[in-house]
């Protein structure tokens, strides 16, 4: 039988912002008093619940998961089926889950934590349940950055308007896109600016269409790049947005390799143009703007 306490994490978690950070950290500094840190999540599909269906979510489980286990978590990160939890009443999780499953000494969340069927509970009665179940409750005040609280909310807000500068801040490291590299129309070639293609994955939040100043990471190695976000509107037919990345001074065959893309800096809409000469002719000036910075 299990012995060992754990200080656990709970939280939604999506984009692991520096606000989410404080959370994680009062965990983490268990571990010098013999807690073993864990972290109870959801899968980033819940913030569609959570929303009404009104906002995507920041990252995909995968690129979440991995920012957890950098951050110290490895192999204690349980994440559950929203529906299977969501009925529980707050009594209910606090025995059945944080006690029994995941042998909580110690349970860390925000001040504004809810959590039981329709999110019934908060922290006052979460600190009356560890005190029937054993455990105590530490939670971490919220972060401001320049008067701004950070929270999720106000992330999904800042990419949606092409406010990236402001989003890396908040997030604690540059807001990217760590995806597959897969097949397009491959216009990019025909105009001497090859490019690779990632998909945004259903439900998850789209940035601002646009054009970025990006960086681009292959074999560890980094590269300015120019990123446009949206359906490449100058191009006939419709299509679902996707990320699309023409990467300075590199040539190479990237195709289904997973690369990481951070987000810097917006540098302007989305545009559709007469011809495709017409578009050439930007991507030149993109490209011109994006070597100065």
């Amino acid at each position: 039988m299990e012995t060992k306490k754990r200080a656990v994490a709970l939280g939604l978690f999506d984009g692991v912002h520096l606000g989410h950070r404080a959370v994680l950290d009062l965990a983490l500094n268990q571990e010098k008093n013999g807690l073993q840190p864990a972290v109870f999540t959801f899968n980033p599909m819940a913030v569609l619940r959570k929303t009404s269906g009104q906002d995507g979510y920041i990252y995909p489980h995968i690129l979440k998961y991995e920012m957890l286990e950098n951050l110290g978590f490895s192999f204690n990160i349980y994440s559950e089926n929203f529906d299977e939890i969501c009925g529980l009443s707050g009594e209910e999780f606090a025995e059945n889950v944080l006690v029994k499953k995941l042998n909580a000494g110690i349970v860390c969340c925000g001040n504004n934590f809810r959590f039981g069927k329709n999110a019934s509970c908060g922290v006052e009665e979460l600190k009356s349940f560890g005190e029937k179940y054993g455990f105590e409750v530490h939670t971490a005040e919220p972060v401001k950055i320049n008067d701004i609280t950070v929270s999720s909310g106000e992330i999904r807000r800042c990419l949606v308007n092409g406010e990236i500068e402001k989003a890396n801040t908040l997030l604690g490291e540059p807001y990217n896109i760590y995806t597959t590299v897969v097949h397009g129309n491959e216009i990019g070639r025909t105009i001497n600016f090859p490019t690779i293609n990632q998909n945004y994955l259903e439900g998850q939040l789209v940035l601002k269409y646009g054009v970025y100043f990006t960086t681009t990471y292959i074999d560890d190695i980094k590269y300015k790049s120019i990123t446009n976000i949206g359906v490449k509107p100058t191009i006939a037919g419709k299509r679902t947005p996707l990320s699309e990345t023409h990467i300075l001074d590199f040539s190479g065959d990237l195709y289904n390799k997973n690369i990481r893309v951070d987000f810097n800096k917006f540098i302007r809409p989305e545009k559709k143009f007469s011809t495709v000469e017409e578009l050439r002719k930007q991507i030149s000036e993109d490209i011109a703007v994006v070597r100065e910075i």
